[in-house]
């Protein structure tokens, strides 16, 4: 499967209507992002059921700003709606594959009930 581009005006559509969402915030004059990029692609053509996603931060420095991205490449997973992971740098292949088999692994409705009881005591 292709990454899918996120802009302001398509990010919570996909969001909301995929159940996981592995994001690359990225920029083209970034060196780091230029080494994950192929590792980013390679696993999105080993995980087909999952939709991977790209924001240009050049290009889209709202989404970047609404995220506090502040170095690039950052991953972050979004699953149910929720993210659950974010982290800069550029991963190896074996790092991503575990990090997916790790949000693989959540269990969604702890995370959904983590989330209504931290918003319950804010």
């Amino acid at each position: 499967m292709s990454t899918v581009e996120l802009t302001k005006e398509n990010f919570d559509e996909v969001v909301s209507t995929n159940d996981f969402v592995l994001i690359d915030f990225w920029a083209d004059w970034c060196g780091p992002c230029k080494m994950f990029g192929p590792v980013y692609d390679r696993a999105s053509g080993e995980h087909q059921d999952l939709v991977f996603a790209k924001v240009d931060t050049e290009a889209q420095p709202e989404l970047a700003a609404a995220f506090q991205i502040q170095s690039i490449p950052t991953l972050m997973i979004v699953r149910d709606k929720v993210a659950i992971f974010a982290q800069p740098g550029a991963l190896p292949g074996a790092a991503l594959e575990d990090v997916i088999a790790q949000a693989r692994a959540l269990d969604m409705d702890e995370v959904h009930k983590s989330v209504a009881e931290a918003r319950q005591n804010s």
